[in-house]
């Protein structure tokens, strides 16, 4: 078969498409390399945009200097040492005009370059800033002679690109150089139609990829610093359209399937409803309301329910199954942990006990018999299963699956979410889907990352609820801390002591919380004192949480296993240790373990001195609200996008420009040029989600 020509990108219809091997200087072994970065066609080095920029427009005096801080300064050579102590090294000392002193570290260097670097040489250099032994220095930073008439310098503000090991810098801007040579004309470039583009009032594509790669002498330094100058306005604008677009697209297709019509009768749900001791929200009858028109209809539901720590969404996943099962089909629930899918196997089997529905045990230390027995009935008579990742295992099959809620759902795969819808006995009809969250998700992600879903937000607290007050406090004044528990439980109350570790082990947490609880035991005589951790069997740590449940057990010792779907009415003081390696998404869900009943609570945020600036403000932020939302909002501001998601679709949502706090007030604009280029531009679409997706555009049908 022979193989297609290889164009060369200026014989190319699009020179954007040619092969990246066609640039001059690119052999097989970069090729490979620019592979690694997803660089596989001219325009992805178009779009391989910096990270950042280092200003070599400005000169900061050396007095002025600051630890940490990426800088430029300029001196005189003072001094010249090379020593061999351990391994080879320079040190050249500079003074500036102020007769303050900076050293020039090397541990790399040549003759040639001692010889550059003599006493009376003026340097302009560029680096981070350290304390070392002699004051601040820097360690092999990047200079340039100025010659005797101030001329041999470049003032400019240079890019820094995201890179990968063997492509350095300076290779890599050299190819973009070459690349940005092959750049068609606007109007060429230009995918978003013009009537939709001109209203914006946008700057070209094309100048914008030259500015934000080249920044002209004139550019407005500040604002390309903070990235909000209009060229990087454009290309966010630009960016966040695609991946709306992308988005979009996979919420056709999977709206491209059958599904089964789910109306039952509602006498089950007035059953349960009218056996249950307190009554819905309305936030949370209008959410229920919304699921069962979803699941009325043909095509799959794809609904995400969040709301905050203990507003109720289990009630209303309760109501939806009941939709399905009244209707004949099968529901599966799947929780990310055996802790958290157990809480739920209690809650449904108190609350469908009395309607004659017995759920269905498979988790993956069910085995022999009982797994034989739990596989069976769901071929035959079982309406309802609930489990971990066990259930999308292959020898796992459904009589007829009409509708599968997933618990927690960024914690799973695409591939283990897929796994389980494919498991609809019918090959012509899917399940509807049940998306569920305790994490508050900020407006921004659900516009964008949630688009392929509908959202449903649970914003209303059930009445009773008492609010959590939060401290923060030094383990300097730990013993402080453990007469306050000793207090709580002499008054008839239990409290949580939360170990966790930056170490992602749960070998360690556990052996830390091993130890707290060996503590604690010795300092709190005559109370009854729990663990629990995630190395424990599953028939122990149920034993532990009924104890704590029942009020045997007053304080209870765990790691962040509990971070999700245990409730204990009773339990009003948490203790979280080394709260300041946490992230506010997790403090809050950990902190939503109290608070559950009529007791007014506390949570006590143990941390280690000094903090960073970024743990202070999480914890700040957590002192000052109990709001879900508010706090969500926060946590998007503070760490961005891709760690909150965690592994969402076919990975972090990680743009190369656009980021989703600065930029929030794009969205609308986006969502509304969007929707018109899906109806009337649909090829444009296509070539707006290549050019900046890629290949994780292909999301699977999750």
């Amino acid at each position: 078969m022979r193989s297609a020509p290889h164009l060369h990108p200026r014989e190319s219809a699009d020179p954007g498409l040619a092969a990246v091997a066609s640039l001059p200087g690119v052999g097989p072994a970069l090729e490979a390399t620019l592979a690694r970065l997803g660089i596989l066609r001219i325009q992805d080095l178009w779009f391989h945009l910096p990270l950042r920029y280092e200003d070599r427009t400005r000169i900061t005096a050396i007095r002025d200097l600051r630890a940490a801080d990426s800088v430029q300064v300029e001196g005189t050579v003072e001094a010249v040492e090379q020593g061999f102590r351990f391994r080879p090294q320079l040190r050249v000392v500079i003074t500036d005009d102020a007769r303050s002193m900076l050293t020039l570290r090397f541990f790399s260097f040549r003759r040639t370059q001692v010889q550059q670097l003599a006493p009376g040489t003026r340097l302009r250099c560029y680096g981070q800033v350290r304390y070392g032994a002699h004051g601040f220095e820097m360690v092999h930073p990047q200079y340039q002679r100025v010659l005797a008439d101030g001329s041999g310098v470049d003032e400019c503000l240079t890019p820094v690109y995201p890179t990968t090991e063997g492509l350095g810098q300076k290779r890599l801007a050299v190819l973009i150089a070459k690349a940005l040579l092959q750049l068609p004309p606007a109007a060429q470039l230009e995918q978003i139609p013009a009537p939709l583009l001109e209203p914006l009032r946008l700057q070209s594509l094309r100048d914008a990829l030259l500015q934000v790669h080249r920044p002209a002498a004139d550019a407005d330094v500040a604002a390309l610093l903070q990235g909000i100058h209009p060229s990087q306005r454009r290309l966010a604008f630009e960016e966040l359209l695609a991946h709306h677009l992308g988005m979009k697209r996979l919420r056709a297709r999977i709206r491209s399937h059958r599904a089964p019509g789910l109306a039952g009768t509602g006498e089950a749900q007035r059953d349960l409803l009218a056996a249950l001791p307190f009554k819905l929200t309305g936030a949370q009858q209008r959410v229920a309301r919304e699921i069962a028109r979803d699941m009325s209809r043909s095509e799959p539901m794809l609904r995400l329910v969040h709301g905050d720590v203990g507003s109720g969404k289990t009630v209303v996943a309760a109501l939806a199954a009941l939709v399905a099962i009244e209707s004949g089909f099968q529901v599966a629930l799947m929780a990310p942990t055996e802790l958290l899918a157990e809480q739920h196997l209690r809650n449904f089997r108190d609350w469908f006990a009395p309607l004659g529905i017995e759920p269905v045990w498979l988790a993956g230390k069910v085995q022999g018999k009982a797994r034989q027995a739990a596989m069976t009935a769901l071929q035959g008579p079982a309406q309802l299963v609930i489990g971990t990742h066990a259930l999308m295992q292959d020898a796992v099959a459904f009589r007829k699956l009409g509708l599968v809620i997933i618990d927690e759902q960024h914690r799973f795969g695409v591939h283990q979410r897929l796994a389980l819808r494919d498991k609809g006995a019918d090959a012509e009809l899917v399940p509807h889907q049940l998306v569920l969250t305790a994490t508050p998700i900020p407006r921004t992600l659900a516009m964008t990352a949630y688009a392929d879903l509908d959202v449903s937000r649970i914003d209303e607290l059930p009445p009773g609820r008492s609010p959590v007050t939060t401290v923060a406090i030094s383990t300097a004044r730990r013993a402080e801390v453990v007469d306050r528990i000793r207090a709580a439980c002499g008054e008839g109350r239990q409290a949580y002591w939360v170990c966790t570790l930056i170490e992602d082990s749960e070998q360690l947490e556990a052996q830390a919380a091993e130890t707290t609880h060996a503590e604690l035991e010795r300092t709190l005589q005559g109370i009854s004192i729990g663990l629990i951790h995630g190395r424990m069997k599953p028939a122990e740590k149920q034993k532990v949480m009924q104890q704590f449940q029942s009020g045997a057990i007053s304080v209870l010792v765990a790691t962040t296993v509990i971070e999700v779907g245990v409730d204990v009415p009773n339990a009003s003081l948490m203790i979280m240790e080394n709260a300041e390696r946490l992230g506010l998404a997790q403090l809050h869900q950990l902190r939503g373990r109290v608070g559950r009943g009529s007791l007014a609570s506390s949570c006590v945020l143990l941390y280690q001195p000094p903090l960073s600036a970024m743990a202070r403000e999480r914890l700040n932020a957590l002192r000052e609200t109990n709001d879900g939302f508010e706090i969500a909002e926060k946590d998007l501001k503070l760490r961005g996008p891709g760690e909150l998601l965690g592994t969402r679709q076919t990975g972090r949502l990680e743009f190369r420009i656009a980021n989703l706090t600065r930029d929030a007030a794009m969205l609308a604009e986006v969502q509304d040029v969007a929707g018109t280029m899906l109806r009337k531009h649909a090829g444009a679409c296509d070539r707006l989600i290549a050019r900046w997706v890629g290949n994780s555009a292909r999301f699977a049908d999750a």
